[in-house]
């Protein structure tokens, strides 16, 4: 993977460090990384997604879902027997734990297991300071200011 330098970018924005974070960070993979479970992630309108996980084999008390700070964590283990002698094993059947990094405003409304895949549905909810508004300018003589909320 190529390595860009973020450097020209720090001098001519502000409050965007978080994000060239993220985009630096996320170019350093580390050895433990591994594409277990197969995810998907979908944008289902302008403010909301979904996270499918492929988690065949697990229950609903196998898998943790965590939130802490900005990341979003999802932990399975399985319970199965160890002792199990396989004549062929081509179903993974081992611990996973997944992280994703969620952008700010974004809120887990919740998560459900069905037929083998877990998903996880998120909202961005903008706080309304964030919101675009229409602000008057203020006409000679008159003293008054009017702040409207776009809709």
């Amino acid at each position: 993977m190529q390595a860009f330098d973020f450097t020209p970018l720090y001098k001519s924005t502000v409050g965007f460090d978080h994000l060239f974070n993220l985009l630096d960070n996320y170019g350093k993979i580390d050895g433990t990384a591994t594409s277990y479970p197969p995810y998907n992630i979908q944008r289902l309108d302008e403010n909301s997604y979904r996270i499918t996980m492929a988690v065949a084999g697990f229950s609903d008390d196998n898998i943790d879902i965590e939130i802490k700070e900005q990341s979003l964590r999802v932990v399975g283990q399985n319970d199965s027997a160890e002792n199990v002698e396989y004549l062929h094993q081509g179903i993974a059947n081992r611990a996973f734990e997944r992280t994703f990094q969620l952008a700010d405003h974004v809120e887990v409304l919740g998560a459900k297991l069905q037929n083998g895949l877990l998903h996880i549905d998120l909202k961005r909810e903008l706080p309304e300071k964030m919101k675009p508004r229409k602000i008057e300018i203020e006409k000679l003589g008159t003293a008054s200011k009017t702040i409207e909320a776009a809709v």
